[in-house]
């Protein structure tokens, strides 16, 4: 790896740590030559503080570290991406990154699609009268209960698999969205999220 340690004249560059399964963006450092060797050769991801003045592995003191999986270098040879494991919360004020922010899985539009059917579980919990929109159909399915929900995502199911036998592509994205719209309405409804299906399949892995 060529990594242009003599462009700044203090001989560092950045260092971005991203965790290596949630991609979440966990803390900047810098590195040194020195540092970058260190890193490679523990597995352990070490800086070099410019408070300390010296080498800094992360967790030296908190027994938080930063398990390397993999680094990468930029187009310009000068900034790395380094992919970790963390081992408990990065930043030294106990959050999971510096930023304050939580280092949960981010499943992309999935993610904002759970965040609008926790909306609509915390609206059936208010009373019928006093709800903003009285109209919701993920509303009336929660108000229903859990069996409601149920029975949704099997009678899904089936129309997917119907449709999975037929050639027409476009009904089984529909019933295949469908299904999974609903499923995550059924998560919801008994406490959990995707990321808990993820953690188990990824123990099974």
């Amino acid at each position: 790896m060529n990594i242009d340690f003599n462009k700044n004249n203090d001989g560092l560059v950045p260092a971005i740590i991203q965790d290596a399964s949630t991609k979440n963006v966990l803390m900047l450092g810098y590195m040194n030559e020195e540092a970058f060797l260190k890193t490679s050769e523990t597995k352990k991801v070490t800086f070099f503080s410019r408070s300390k003045n010296r080498l800094w592995t992360k967790g030296e003191e908190s027994g938080n570290f930063l398990h390397l999986v993999d680094i990468k270098n930029d187009c310009d040879n000068d900034t790395l991406l380094v992919s970790v494991n963390p081992e408990g919360p990065t930043c030294h004020k106990g959050t999971d990154t510096c930023w304050g922010e939580e280092n949960d899985p981010y499943f992309g539009f999935l993610s904002q699609l759970e965040g609008i059917i926790a909306k609509r579980k915390r609206m059936s919990e208010v009373e019928p009268e006093l709800r903003e929109d009285k109209s919701s159909y993920v509303v009336s399915l929660f108000d229903e209960g859990i069996n409601k929900i149920a029975q949704k995502v099997g009678e899904e199911a089936v129309e997917t698999v119907i449709e999975a036998k037929d050639d027409n592509e476009k009904l089984f994205l529909n019933e295949s969205a469908d299904l999974l719209f609903h499923y995550l309405i059924l998560l919801k409804a008994k406490g959990y999220s995707l990321k808990d299906v993820v953690k188990v399949l990824e123990e099974r892995h």
